[in-house]
């Protein structure tokens, strides 16, 4: 029965980790499914505890470098990017007076939490600016210097 409960935590995970970009969360669903198999094979609740941290922790450790060094931008791929990577390098208009701590601009439409990039830049609400990169649910924004893309 424990093994059951270890492969529904493991396809749990790895269902959690399709909603993320983190890569992480997948190597505690290899690490639950380890469990699973020590507890098919009757070890004790303890040592299939021991099981999932020591190999969701190898698996982190070793295996999400390996991917995430291989894992190339769409811009790289020559491929359409979609969602964040899609964001990055596009227009925005400052709706809040943006600082080095905070401020907000709309992007097609959407409003986000932006911050200046070298932290010292003020923007006016009204002003173009160009999203350097995205940081979580915050955009890091610099001058518009650019042209229309």
């Amino acid at each position: 029965m424990e093994a059951v409960l270890w492969i529904v935590l493991g396809i749990a995970l790895a269902i959690a980790e399709a909603f993320t970009a983190t890569l992480l969360i997948i190597f505690f669903g290899v690490g639950a499914f380890a469990a699973a198999g020590a507890a098919a094979l009757g070890a004790p609740f303890l040592l299939q505890v021991i099981v999932f941290v020591v190999v969701s922790g190898l698996s982190v450790a070793t295996l999400r470098p390996i991917v995430k060094r291989h894992a190339r931008p769409a811009i790289e791929t020559g491929e359409t990017p979609f969602g964040v990577e899609a964001i990055e390098g596009t227009q925005a208009t400052v709706l809040e007076e943006i600082d080095g701590e905070s401020g907000m601009v709309k992007i097609d439409g959407e409003h986000w939490q932006a911050r200046s990039f070298d932290g010292h830049e003020k923007y006016l609400p009204g002003e173009r600016v160009r999203v350097i990169k995205v940081d979580g649910g915050t955009v890091i924004v610099w001058r518009d210097d650019l042209p229309n893309i």
